[in-house]
């Protein structure tokens, strides 16, 4: 018994890993804050991102890396918490990360943070902008890269190939309520949802971390044309989303992504 269910393991692994992916022409992560699955999915206050979750793919086994918020954010964006275990600011970082394998390989990032006065700017907080959730900014050579939300395209086609949105802390529901973050949502991504949906592109909602109540168990969902409706179990954490990011463009693996699989089983049209 053991053996088959080995055999049965290394096949899917093997399947999965075969998987070939989209490649979209504008993905738009946004990130929000501080709270679990079960305070998400299912809570009255949070029916817009209900709604967005039936249009897409549900990651019901998706998990923050750690606790507090800072090397989260540095986990997704370069595959690596670099060392850092606080909020501390400021930081100066160097290496590869998702920005900079873009950019190097001639496709485009941003980073669009809410409450951001300037671009690159780099103090650790304006109002309720906090760069400790901005990870972009931690590289002062990418500094052309880090801007406004008011800067956020009106036209997606003009949107970078990937995008990191970031909400302030009055709407990405670490100090404003689970409501208002997703008031926030419908408001600024909903309009970029729908045309994902009818266009080449995808969305990407994702939770920092948990509250500190449930082993870090947060949401994460996928919204786009090539997307099947639906939840999936597979087990992923910010290393896979970015190891997917990477995969879908051909890109070098960055830091702990290297031992990640792309996400698989929920694209629409593809084959293995």
């Amino acid at each position: 018994m053991r053996f088959l269910i080995l055999a049965f393991v290394t096949f899917a692994q093997s399947v999965w890993a075969s998987e070939r992916l989209p490649k979209p022409d504008h993905v738009v992560v946004v990130m929000m804050e501080n709270k679990a699955f079960n305070q998400i999915i299912g809570n009255p206050s949070a029916q817009y991102i209900d709604q967005l979750a039936k249009r897409g793919a549900l990651f019901t086994s998706a998990y923050g890396v750690t606790h507090p918020s800072q090397p989260n954010y540095l986990a997704f964006f370069s595959g690596s918490t670099q060392g850092i275990t606080d909020n501390a600011c400021p930081l100066d970082l160097t290496g590869d990360n998702l920005a900079s394998v873009l950019v190097t390989h001639g496709y485009s990032f941003a980073s669009y943070a809410e409450s951001l006065p300037v671009t690159g700017y780099s103090g650790c907080m304006h109002g309720p902008y906090m760069r400790k959730h901005n990870p972009i900014t931690n590289w002062p050579g990418l500094s052309h890269l880090n801007l406004p939300f008011a800067s956020f395209p009106v036209d997606f086609a003009q949107l970078p190939t990937v995008s990191l949105v970031i909400p302030d802390l009055q709407h990405d529901m670490h100090d404003g309520s689970i409501e208002q973050g997703d008031a926030w949502l419908h408001d600024n991504i909903d309009s970029y949802a729908r045309w994902a949906l009818r266009h080449n592109s995808l969305l990407i909602v994702t939770w920092d971390e948990d509250d500190g109540s449930q082993d870090n168990h947060v949401v994460t969902l996928f919204v786009g044309a090539m997307i099947k409706p639906g939840m999936s179990s597979q087990p992923i954490s910010h290393y896979t989303v970015l190891r997917t990011l990477l995969d879908m463009y051909g890109l070098p693996s960055l830091g702990e992504s290297v031992s990640e699989h792309s996400v698989q089983g929920i694209w629409r049209g593809v084959r293995h």
